[in-house]
């Protein structure tokens, strides 16, 4: 981990001289995060309110106060509370408040969803921040919980932060409200502080690798102009008649300020990096992830027009666990901005940018991300445009309009240094506390409780973060990942048997396991021809940890599956499907089905309407080993099924902007949405709430919308920290045919 930021190690210094704390002594040396945010909510009469508050968090324990106690002391908290294990966060988006935009955070109990509250950070930097700091206190929670039974009587005392809860005294309320009138412009203070997280490497969410899956894509460079390359789609598979091309660029600033400078629709702002847009303007915001937006373009550069241009287009961002941003752009029809005279309307290429952030060297005070743009161009405009001839004509049109928007970016950040860190955000402070938490909070009953609110599991690192990682790369010198990738994926090929041994008890027989005796309501697919239908792949398609990868971050391809795929369900139901396993008719309880040695049952609970569940059914032949990683999974707690549960998808055949949206990257499904499982007789139910992030909601919406023309490889693993659990093995793989909603079959209660 860096070493803090000078104003941290400051903060460092005088918090330890700091006299009066109400936090003890069990959390000593713990780090504290605090800085301003906005506390949103309904009051007892219905009305929504913001309130700018200051957040203090130390360890597991949480404290919401009017002012800065540092600048205040003696000043009480209005809120306290401990962080619990059950913790569950939610990014909700963009939200418009006082004429800016803020990053909504949503905390809810995973056990009780009910007890919720918001809070809202000036910037998506802060907002991630923020989820950190949340995500370390909850794996205190997670640790102390472990240690015994009287510190489970402490977290389980009901002292959660209750952010939604009213406070008592009501005179005291109303006086807040009638305060928040006189601060209206508390969002400009807000904007215009200094960031600074210390003891946080954000770098550790961008290890550098595009993704797990392979992908079917062949890039060539085709033109380098203005310091971004450009590159066009030459594989020889191409859905469809378009072409596809995409403009590379290196920024000189974070992920999050070069996502929020994209994102503004700010006239003044965009007119210093994008040569298109003339104006823009929000005509609908569907939700935090996703808005509608006009524009006017600026014809200067586009000789050849004769009239005023403008359009309507949707975008749909997301940010992966891997701190990176996939913005989608479609072009719309939208009753709130027809047609106008004087105007001719145009459509904007479909398009997707992605923000990724660049490592660098520990020491390292900057920040860089690469950015990407990729477009459809019709065949028409795309055929030969690269010829010197043509390339002129390229030059006045729309799409390298577009294609200039990367290197526009670049140049405006490096025009301007100021920005090249998080923008102008809330003050968020960092700093090793050698006082703490009062006994106040285990020997009082607090009346405000905080209820376990986070959505990321923090007992898990993101992928490929592990801590170790750091260790290779202080020495500054390159690895020769090719060679540790080619010894790995041989290694790996011979040791397929190890794996299954290794996990699965030698000393029995294997079963027999015949497939006609498994059937589920999806059929198996004979052929490629075969749609609807499903198929178990091999692994080779996938990347997962090496052997050598806690030295040198060498990823390998996946081998077999060790569990088989044996049927496939697809439900609906007006409600979510839970415990399918203990269906009467589902064949886990079927003879069959009870003379396995072990099942593993994911069941993907897809929200439409209606809802639907995909529930795939694996089988081993024989036991699983008690002490092996498979077994400490599936007899293990919540908490460590959690950190380790992985998926990674692949579109291997569909629309491409489906694919940019999906992505590659392998999944914690613990830390993105909700998981329950449920341990019985021979199997392990592991039900994954979809619909619980919002995120996952907006990417599922739009696969909906193509699944009858998209084949989807997915891969589920259980994700290895340490160096005896390496190398990674595929617990199993699925791959879903162009599937027909219209199939699913009705789920009898």
């Amino acid at each position: 981990m860096s070493s803090p930021s000078p104003s941290s190690k400051m903060a460092a210094s005088e918090g330890s001289d700091r006299e009066g704390s109400e936090f003890g002594s069990e959390d000593k040396g713990m780090i504290e995060y605090f800085g301003l945010v906005f506390h949103l909510g309904v009051n007892s009469i219905g009305h929504e309110f913001c309130h700018l508050r200051f957040l203090l968090l130390r360890g597991r324990h949480v404290e919401m106060y009017k002012r800065d106690p540092h600048e205040n002391p003696g000043i009480k908290p209005i809120r306290k509370g401990v962080i619990g294990h059950t913790l569950m966060v939610e990014e909700l988006g963009r939200k418009r408040v006082n004429q800016q935009d803020v990053y909504v955070l949503r905390f809810y109990n995973r056990l009780d969803e009910t007890k919720k509250g918001e809070i809202a950070c000036a910037t998506a930097g802060e907002a991630r921040r923020w989820i950190e700091a949340f995500d370390q206190a909850k794996q205190q929670a997670e640790y102390d919980l472990s240690r015994g039974s009287s510190t489970r009587r402490k977290l389980n005392s009901g002292n959660e932060l209750n952010l939604e809860g009213h406070r008592p005294r009501v005179r005291r309320y109303a006086h807040g409200l009638r305060k928040l009138i006189r601060i209206g412009k508390g969002l400009e203070t807000l904007l215009h502080q200094s960031s600074d997280l210390g003891d946080f490497r954000s770098e550790r969410y961008f290890e550098g690798d595009a993704g797990d899956a392979i992908e079917a894509h062949e890039w060539k460079c085709v033109r380098t102009v203005n310091g971004i390359r450009i590159f066009e789609d030459v594989a020889d598979s191409k859905i469809g008649k378009d072409v596809l091309v995409k403009a590379v660029g290196v920024v000189d600033a974070s992920v999050d300020t070069v996502f929020e400078v994209f994102l503004s629709l700010d006239r003044h702002r965009r007119y210093e990096w994008d040569m298109l847009t003339s104006h823009l303007e929000l005509v609908d915001s569907i939700n935090g992830h996703y808005d509608v937006v006009y524009g006017t373009c600026g014809p200067n550069h586009l000789a050849r027009w004769q009239s005023k241009r403008d359009f309507v287009f949707s975008r749909q961002w997301f940010r992966g666990q891997d701190g990176a941003y996939t913005i989608l752009q479609f072009p719309v029809v939208h009753k709130k901005q027809p047609p106008k005279s004087g105007y001719h309307r145009t459509q904007i290429n479909h398009s997707t940018w992605e923000m990724r952030g660049l490592n660098l060297s520990p020491a390292s005070n900057a920040a860089r991300c690469l950015v990407t743009l990729i477009l459809e161009l019709p065949t028409s405009s795309g055929c030969c445009m690269w010829k010197k001839n043509h390339w002129s004509d390229f030059e006045k049109t729309v799409s390298y309009a577009l294609l200039s928007q990367v290197a526009g970016l670049k140049e405006y950040f490096g025009a301007n240094p100021a920005l090249r860190f998080d923008s102008p955000t809330t003050v968020v402070n960092s700093k090793v506390s050698t006082s703490s938490a009062s006994g106040e909070f285990e020997d009082e009953e607090v009346g405000d409780e905080f209820y376990d609110a986070i959505a990321a599991d923090p007992s898990s690192e993101d992928e490929d973060s592990d801590d170790d990682v750091e260790d290779a790369q202080t020495d500054g010198k390159m690895k020769l990942k090719n060679v540790s990738w080619a010894i790995a994926s041989l290694a790996l090929k011979r040791s397929s048997v190890t794996v299954a041994n290794k996990e699965l008890d030698d000393h029995i027989p294997p079963i027999s396991m015949d497939a006609s005796q498994y059937h589920g309501s999806m059929s198996q697919g004979k052929d490629l021809t075969d749609t609807n239908c499903w198929s178990c792949p091999g692994g080779q398609g996938f990347m997962i940890r090496g052997k050598t990868y806690l030295k040198d971050n060498s990823k390998i391809t996946g081998g077999d599956p060790l569990l088989k795929l044996l049927a496939v369900d697809w439900f609906k139901a007006d409600n979510r499907i839970d415990n399918v396993a203990l269906h009467p008719k589902c064949f886990v309880q079927s003879k069959a089905g009870k003379k396995l040695p072990f099942m593993l049952i994911i069941n993907l609970e897809v929200p439409a309407k209606p809802n639907y569940s995909l529930v795939l059914y694996y089988g081993a032949d024989r036991p699983v080993r008690k002490e092996s990683l498979l077994g400490r999974f599936v007899d293990g707690t919540d908490i460590f099924r959690n950190a380790r549960l992985k998926l990674i998808p692949s579109i291997v055949e569909g629309y491409w902007m489906v694919k940019r949206a999906v992505g590659t990257k392998a999944c914690l499904l613990g830390k993105a949405v909700t998981c329950k499982y449920l341990r019985q007789d021979n199997f392990l139910e592991i039900d994954v709430d979809i619909g619980s992030s919002s995120v996952a909601r907006s990417i599922i919406g739009l696969v909906l919308g193509y699944i009858t023309s998209i084949v989807v490889d997915l891969a589920i693993l259980i994700e290895a920290k340490k160096e005896d659990e390496l190398p990674e093995y595929i617990l199993g793989t699925v791959q879903l045919n162009r599937v027909k909603l219209d199939s699913a079959v009705p789920f009898e209660v």
